[in-house]
């Protein structure tokens, strides 16, 4: 999107100083700043200001500057009392020149592939700006919104939330006007406490929708149904059950683990199949399903925009070996809920032996223990071995090991014809298992 040093200004309550130069988008990060974008320098564990030079060296035409910042001679400025505030001010500024077909997108599991699916539905009738990767915080939505193309029609951003209030905070910047809500799990408890804590964080979107909006919910969660007493909007539901509003018959999996289904909808009903792997997809597609639909794109063309939605890496990948092992990387990130899903999807392919490396469940609270030992339990009822790199929450009945460099080691023996799941919490960063494994 494209603006001038003085709308900034004047859109986050700064100062310009320096020439009124034309601004075509932001970005937060000095090594991946374009030439021409708004380099906007957070101040956390690093001060981001000592990164303007290799920002203005990559092509930057200004920069945001707290007060009190030192200048940098020869890239205009627009000063302002907080950067990440002025960002979210941006994000604001650009929502207003984007058109109503904004979707936030949150839950506890399963936001960011409902994005993407969202996204590649939306795209075969839409221009279409959603997150990249996992962008869902009050830094990656404004620049999801600031960072649309001038003539995007319509717009996805996933909404994470590690708090009471953040998702109201996310939506008073983005506005939507439909709110898709995937589940509520028992995850980031050492923050919010407990599960009913998390419902009420992620009813925050559905709260915040217009009257003429649309509150898209999961009937198979019961704490997701409720919402629809917590919204002015209209209400559809997606799911399994013969409840929904929009819902699957006949789930399959193919031997690449893409599932494909029977729809039926208000719209009409189809024969689906995602190119995204595992049936846990299939509830994110009817959710996908369901807000694009709403918005107006017929019912063949999201066959295909869902066959062929990109998906954030690290999710589901299934790659063979050069020693012909099955390569499932889903090490993106971990919680129960994920984790017997990628076990099941595990479990279901043709494979001689089916051995799952795991890490940390991070941010899981008192229960912890439990629910590590819980994953351990349900891969021995598959026929699973377990590998547990630096967590010993699995218990006795996994092989552990300290470290990535182990984990490897201790693959070394699988053959062709064999399967093998990487998966973990993001801090763990397992996803260099996989790429050891299959170089």
């Amino acid at each position: 999107m494209h603006f001038r040093a003085s709308e900034i200004a004047a859109a986050v309550n700064g100062r310009l100083v320096g020439d009124d130069v034309e601004i075509s988008g932001v970005g937060i990060d000095s090594r991946s700043v374009q030439a021409g974008q708004l380099f906007v320098p957070i101040v956390a564990a690093r001060d981001g200001h000592e990164f303007v030079p290799s920002a203005q060296a990559a092509g930057a035409a200004a920069y945001l500057s707290s007060e009190g910042s030192l200048p940098h001679v020869g890239l205009p400025a627009i000063t302002v009392t907080d950067t990440a505030a002025a960002l979210a001010d941006l994000g604001g500024a650009a929502r207003d020149r984007l058109p109503d077909r904004v979707v936030g997108v949150t839950g506890s599991v399963g936001k960011t592939s409902t994005k993407d699916l969202l996204a590649g539905a939306l795209a075969t009738t839409f221009r279409t700006t959603a997150s990249e990767r996992s962008f869902n915080n009050e830094l990656g939505l404004p620049l999801t919104l600031a960072n649309a193309a001038a003539d995007t029609e319509a717009v996805v951003v996933e909404m994470g939330a590690r708090g009471i209030g953040h998702i109201d905070l996310l939506c008073s910047i983005a506005r939507p006007t439909v709110g898709v809500i995937t589940r509520v799990e028992g995850v980031h408890l050492e923050l919010f406490g407990d599960i009913d804590a998390v419902a009420r964080a992620k009813g925050e979107l559905v709260e915040s929708l217009p009257v003429d909006g649309l509150a898209v919910l999961n009937a198979d969660d019961e704490r997701v149904a409720a919402m629809a007493d917590r919204t002015d909007a209209g209400v559809l539901t997606f799911g399994l059950g013969s409840s929904a509003d929009v819902r699957a018959s006949g789930v399959a999996l193919d031997d690449q683990l893409r599932a494909s289904f029977r729809l039926h909808s208000p719209w009409g009903d189809a024969d689906i199949a995602l190119g995204a792997r595992g049936e846990h997809q299939v509830p994110n597609a009817l959710a996908a399903i369901t807000a694009a639909a709403w918005f107006g794109v017929p019912v063949e063309r999201l066959a295909d925009g869902l066959r062929g939605a990109s998906l954030s890496g690290l999710r589901m990948d299934l790659t063979t070996s050069a020693a012909g092992v099955l390569v499932l990387n889903d090490a993106y990130n971990a919680n129960p809920t994920s984790m017997a899903a990628a076990l099941r999807s595990l479990a279901t392919l043709d494979a001689g032996r089916r051995v799952a490396v795991l890490g940390t469940m991070g941010e899981l609270g008192a229960g912890s223990a439990a629910a590590h030992q819980s994953v351990a339990e349900q891969a021995r009822e598959l026929g699973i071995e377990v590998i547990a790199v630096d967590a010993p929450d699995y218990g006795e009945s996994a092989r552990h090991v300290p470290d990535v460099d182990s984990a490897v080691a201790a693959c070394a023996d699988l053959a062709a014809g064999d399967a093998v799941l990487i998966k973990a919490s993001r801090a763990a960063a397992l996803e260099r298992v996989a790429h050891a494994l299959l170089a």
